[in-house]
């Protein structure tokens, strides 16, 4: 007899490890699991061997009635599928009591894409007070310059250490989800920003967070060998990035997410929108399957439907 808790312990493990998922991932499958353990423990079932089909698509219908929304039951049912099989797989189970479980499909929304125009305008607002040898509107500048340079990751972004960034040849090598590791080019107004920014900017802002703490008592931070610091001079978090993309992009018309990934969005739109291979398209974003890229390709085809109807007479 095997219970349910000890099997996603196990499985959390396994996925972590084995499998190479991010903690996000992770946390995200342990999330979902976690519910669907308690919904069984409320029928008195806490054993392995008690999960079936019938189980499974109540637990399903149940958050249904909560309100969940679809892109929620897919996640639910692709997390519960991927434990049941595991549990066979382990011999933990006689069957794969998730295999047949199915959930609607979410739906599928356009991802945020920025004119190029309308980029460059608000990245110009942040030039200002860079243009005044700010060091924190420096690092700002060449965060946003680089995530739209190499449609990278947030998470990807602040990971980056000084090791992965060679300036001679203008590429950044990143981690990426499952630890796959891949090498992206950025451009010459990306390589102006990072130059200044590590040149000028970094030196003085892991100087500054010194001598605070130094003053502070506390002691002097550990900035090692991150790229992107923070105000205290330890490594950037995801959450300030996402504040600082979030708040230029509020001056931008248009609805939609407002974080770092729409400068990924807009970066994968704006390759394709200029003849950029769809394949090469998916290796520079580091997707594993060519149909996660290929949305990008309906963003292309939106916008060149609006540009028809508002351009073309006869439209």
């Amino acid at each position: 007899m095997t219970s349910l808790d000890a099997a996603l312990d196990e499985y959390s493990a396994y996925v972590k490890t084995e499998r190479a998922y991010s903690e996000h991932t992770v946390a995200a499958y342990a999330a979902d699991l976690g519910d669907l353990i308690a919904f069984s423990e409320s029928r008195g079932l806490v054993d392995v061997r008690d999960l079936d089909l019938a189980l499974l698509r109540d637990w399903l219908w149940a958050a249904t009635e909560r309100g969940a929304a679809r892109a929620t039951i897919a996640r639910h049912a692709a997390s519960a599928r991927g434990f049941t099989a595991w549990l066979a797989r382990r011999g933990l189970a006689e069957h794969d009591a998730g295999a047949r479980l199915r959930a609607p499909r979410p739906a599928r929304t356009l991802p945020r894409v920025v004119s190029q125009s309308a980029l460059e305008d608000a990245i110009r607002r942040l030039e200002v007070p860079a243009a005044q040898s700010e060091p924190i509107a420096e690092r700002d500048v060449a965060i946003v310059e680089l995530l739209y340079a190499s449609a990278l990751r947030v998470s990807e972004l602040v990971g980056l250490e000084l090791g992965d960034v060679d300036r001679e040849r203008r590429t950044v090598r990143v981690m990426g989800k499952g630890s796959k590791e891949r090498v992206v080019p950025y451009g010459a107004p990306a390589a102006r920003a990072i130059d200044r920014y590590l040149e000028h900017a970094r030196p003085l802002i892991s100087a500054a967070a010194a001598a605070s703490a130094n003053a502070s008592g506390t002691g002097p931070p550990r900035p090692g060998s991150a790229v992107f610091l923070g105000a205290r001079g330890g490594r950037m978090g995801v959450r300030s990035v996402h504040r600082l993309v979030a708040a230029m992009l509020a001056e931008i018309p248009g609805t939609g997410p407002s974080g770092p990934h729409a400068l990924r969005h807009t970066a994968a739109t704006h390759l394709l929108d200029g003849g950029a291979d769809l394949r090469a398209v998916q290796e520079f974003l580091g997707h594993a399957s060519l149909g996660t890229t290929q949305i990008y390709t309906h963003v292309s085809a939106e916008r060149l439907k609006q540009s028809y109807r508002t351009a073309h007479p006869r439209a």
